[in-house]
């Protein structure tokens, strides 16, 4: 059932094929964070291992009652990515499910990153960046952007919860929850 009324407790998930980046918000303040590993030879084998993982977390007391933000699947330029990502997020909220989470919502990664002014860099700071680092590879420049915002991230979470977080998959799920406790209500519809 949807109420959309942001709860008083609720867990921020930022999920890979390989693993689940979680933060406990509870009253308006960050309570634990950490991250989660998935195990398996393949994609199915690590489905299960992200369910029973979910369920696992979910069943721990502090986590009890709680409801469950998670980041959305957006298309990729992978097509084989984002049906791997699908299947592991369904795992998730399927173990989320088993555990008796009361409310699971979504977001997608542009929402949460704009909502925390963390929006694509423009084609003048891509400039600025390779002006500063001249003759590196394609590749180091889209590793040096994807970890200029993920700072970002980092920056905003210990600037508004007082938390250093030194994982960006962790950083992420706090941004998540960061957006999810003022648009509750946008997450679940």
């Amino acid at each position: 059932m949807t109420t959309s009324v942001k709860p008083a407790k609720f867990v921020a998930i930022d999920a890979s094929t390989n693993s689940l980046a979680f933060a406990l918000f509870e009253f308006g303040k960050i309570q634990i964070v950490g991250k989660i590993a998935f195990e398996g030879n393949n994609i199915y084998e690590k489905c299960i291992d992200a369910s029973k993982k979910t369920k696992a977390l979910l069943d721990l007391d502090m986590f009890l009652n709680s409801s469950v933000i998670i980041e959305h699947t957006v298309f990729m330029n992978s097509p084989k990515t984002a049906a791997d990502l699908a299947m592991v997020q369904g795992a998730i909220i399927g173990g989320a499910g088993n555990a008796g989470v009361i409310e699971i919502g979504k977001v997608s990664p542009i929402t949460w990153q704009n909502y925390i002014g963390n929006k694509a860099l423009s084609k003048e700071q891509k400039l600025e960046i390779r002006a500063k680092n001249p003759g590196k590879s394609d590749a180091w420049y889209k590793s040096f952007e994807r970890n200029f915002r993920k700072e970002k991230t980092v920056d905003l979470i210990e600037i508004h919860y007082d938390k250093i977080i030194d994982d960006y998959d962790v950083a992420d799920a706090c941004g998540i929850g960061h957006w999810a406790l003022n648009n509750w209500d946008k997450a679940v519809s």
